[in-house]
């Protein structure tokens, strides 16, 4: 246990030390699990397995919120991009294995490697458990994955004249494309005057919600039975470029208006505990005819946003619930509130969706003559995303706050990372020396294809903008490095948007892919 705990710390400590914005992260671990594992550490299987399942299942947690979203709303162009240029990693890791006589092991190894992809690794050393050398490859591609995609995303907006705008976004992380805000709205338009605010069909398309009414100079809640009128002030929650739409439709925005907000009394934030709540649309509850209360934002995962009428509230959602004291106290017991269930993790539902991730990935798949299972990697990854997506399936709730989340998923690829290097250091001289120069050629190979289709797509097909297309590669090559040395030399919030709205399928696509490529070369 000292010696599994001190390649763990020892592992993290030199994957914190950067040299030019570039580092290891977690993935230290296993360089320093190889040293220990040539002097003959070794980390049993069962700790590896034990980390896989938790890492692969938190990731799936965290992702699924937000993937369908992103791939199903603005993410396609650069979904196509990711798809192509993971496939084109794995066709060239599939040919070097078949040209230099590379075992499935090393060769789904080293495409693992080159794709920065601790799934991938994961899965690829769940279908080879008795093989060292998945693990060697890993070590060998990782740092060509690291500095090829820095060098790149570095290199390619000083030969563009793009300039990074915000109206260049071309995808968000929950289907927002900025910061909430507010804006103070006069009612002109007469086509509105007399009509509920459920009747006006812009505010519900927009993801805005009116919270409050100025009167004589205060803002109040919007009333139950409240209906437009000429000359009504109104405080419009919502998105900038979204509030506009809204203030064209009612009348147009107020300037210069000073307000006094009640937030202690009027503002409540409200934790989602009651069943009865969980399920209907926020139109289908009615909320403002039964308590007077708006629901302003909702936080779900971390995440805050305005919510329209067709979203559903799921357990543990944070609510900010505008309204009058009474109806506010009536709404907060309806909802079930309970502040501590934000900080709870309910571990009947973790060991629950961790069974049936592992269920999952043992089902096997015919793919022609052979068979397939998504495994250790693929099954809780999958049970991680439906979850996180439906936010519960029958009793199984996987809410988790953010810090324990990550650090079930440090924990879990820190386990694994130990356990497979330490596996592959008592081979890791003798397959180099058996190799020699190929493999490092094949893993610059396998690196640099994907960034040139990447290249061709992006700027000749999809017509993507510079700061678009490297954040879209970051995320495709599942780099966070690159990511970061892409946001240092740029204030603009496109890359990190684009490579939210890949990294996800692309975490999915080479976990998928490290197995798929075994079974073709066994």
């Amino acid at each position: 246990m000292i010696a599994l705990l001190s390649v763990m710390g020892i592992g993290l400590a030199v994957g914190r030390i950067a040299w030019r914005g570039i580092s290891l992260g977690t993935s230290g671990v296993v360089f320093v699990a190889l040293i220990a594992g040539h002097f003959g550490f070794q980390v049993p299987k069962l700790a590896g397995s034990v980390g896989v399942v938790l890492f692969v299942y938190c990731l799936g947690i965290g992702a699924g919120p937000t993937f369908l979203r992103t791939f199903l709303q603005k993410g396609k162009p650069l979904a196509m991009m990711a798809v192509a240029m993971i496939l084109s990693g794995g066709i060239v890791a599939w040919l070097a294995a078949t040209l230099l006589d590379l075992s499935p092991g090393l060769a789904s190894g080293l495409f693992s490697g080159a794709l920065t992809s601790t799934p991938a690794l994961a899965a690829a050393t769940d279908q080879l458990p008795a093989s060292s050398e998945v693990a060697v490859g890993f070590g060998i591609a990782y740092p060509f994955g690291v500095i090829g995609v820095i060098l790149f995303v570095q290199l390619m907006p000083r030969f563009s004249d793009d300039q990074p705008t915000e109206a260049s976004l071309s995808v968000d992380t929950y289907g927002h494309d900025q910061p909430i805000s507010r804006m103070m709205i006069e009612v002109k338009n007469p086509g509105v005057v007399g009509k509920r605010l459920r009747d006006v069909s812009a505010i519900a398309s927009a993801n805005c919600q009116v919270s409050r009414l100025l009167v004589d100079g205060k803002l109040r809640p919007i009333p139950a039975s409240f209906c437009l009128a000429q000359g009504q002030r109104l405080l419009v929650v919502g998105t900038r470029r979204r509030l506009r739409d809204v203030a064209e439709v009612l009348g147009e925005p107020c300037e210069d208006v000073d307000y006094v907000l009640d937030l202690e009394r009027e503002h409540r934030r409200v934790v989602v505990t009651s069943r009865e709540l969980i399920g209907p649309t926020l139109a289908e509850l009615h909320l403002r005819s039964r308590y007077g209360v708006t629901i302003s934002r909702i936080t779900r995962q971390d995440i805050e946003f305005v919510p329209g009428a067709d979203e559903r509230i799921q357990f543990g959602d944070a609510l900010t619930a505008v309204g009058e004291v009474q109806g506010l106290d009536q709404f907060v017991k309806f909802a079930g509130h309970r502040e501590r269930t934000l900080d709870e993790t309910d571990l009947i539902s973790l060991a629950a969706g961790l069974v049936l991730g592992i269920i999952v990935g043992n089902l096997q798949l015919g793919l022609g003559s052979n068979s397939i299972s998504l495994g250790l990697a693929g099954g809780p990854l999958l049970v991680g995303l439906v979850l996180g997506h439906l936010g519960r399936i029958g009793p199984i709730v996987p809410r988790m706050p953010r810090a324990a989340r990550f650090l079930l998923a440090e924990l879990g690829l820190a386990l694994f990372l130990a356990q497979a290097g330490s596996q592959a250091g008592g081979d890791f001289v003798e397959v180099i020396r058996e190799h020699g120069i190929a493999l490092p050629l094949a893993s610059i190979a396998i690196v640099t294809a994907p960034l040139f289709v990447g290249l061709l797509l992006a700027r000749f097909v999809l017509r993507l903008s510079v700061w678009e297309m490297c954040g879209g590669m970051c995320g495709a090559m599942t780099s966070t490095p690159g990511l970061g040395a892409l946001t240092s030399v740029t204030d603009s919030s496109v890359p990190a948007t684009s490579y939210a709205a890949v990294y996800p399928l692309a975490l999915i696509l080479v976990t998928l892919l490290a197995p798929l490529l075994i079974a073709q070369l066994s």
